[in-house]
């Protein structure tokens, strides 16, 4: 039986078993599962950040925090004929902050308010890129940062054609969104993700998949 585990995994795995072992050996009761003894707010605005005391499955008893802000729907529509794809070219504070850069090209996307995720899809889509989205089909729904934020993104893809363009895009206004719409061949923009050129992981999900379903557009 073979195992994909990297050493430290296969310790650590090893490690908490001892201990369950252990408890069980000293008559203790072992949980089924993680134990959230107590949860406390420690800071509240656009998001919310807060302070978990857990109890392990092995005993430990740890300090996370986490934050929360909502969940989120991604899309990326495509055109059939011409083989291209819209994207988004956006100014973004984090990536900014981190590396220096102004721009960073992604697939659209926006927190799902008082809405179903297919319809924060088209909405954003919308506002966004000025495309108006069709039929939907589910990628998947992932865990963004599950180390640290409890959002979840649902991932789209969506066909569009000539016609289904009935507005700039370029964001909210008043929301300082500063939005850029880009009509990219998907050719293109797979060989950028080839080359580790593509950084946003919404859009390179997305691309991946659209090239698993639909090969024949990347011709």
């Amino acid at each position: 039986m073979s195992t994909c585990q990297s050493p430290r995994g296969v310790i650590g795995l090893a490690t908490a078993s001892a201990r369950i072992r252990r408890a069980v050996a000293r008559g203790s009761r072992v949980p089924m599962k993680p134990t959230i003894l107590d949860s406390k707010i420690v800071y509240s605005g656009y998001l919310t950040v807060e302070r978990l005391r857990i109890r392990l499955l092995d005993g430990a008893i740890v300090s996370r925090e986490l934050e929360r802000h909502g969940d989120a729907a991604a899309v990326l529509p495509y055109n059939v004929e011409m083989r291209c794809a819209l994207v988004a070219h956006l100014f973004r504070a984090p990536v900014f902050s981190a590396t220096g850069a102004a721009m960073l090209e992604e697939a659209c996307a926006g927190m799902i308010e008082h809405e179903d995720d297919e319809s924060a899809a088209r909405r954003e889509a919308s506002e966004e890129l000025g495309v108006r989205l069709r039929a939907l089909e589910l990628v998947t729904r992932v865990w963004s940062s599950p180390g640290v934020s409890a959002e979840r993104q649902s991932l789209f893809l969506a066909a569009y054609v000539p016609a289904d363009r009935i507005g700039v895009g370029g964001g909210v206004i008043g929301e300082h969104e500063g939005i850029t719409v880009v009509e990219r061949p998907l050719l293109e923009i797979f060989r950028d993700l080839e080359n580790g050129h593509v950084v946003d992981g919404k859009l390179a999900t997305l691309i991946f998949a659209l090239r698993l379903r639909r090969p024949a557009l990347f011709q």
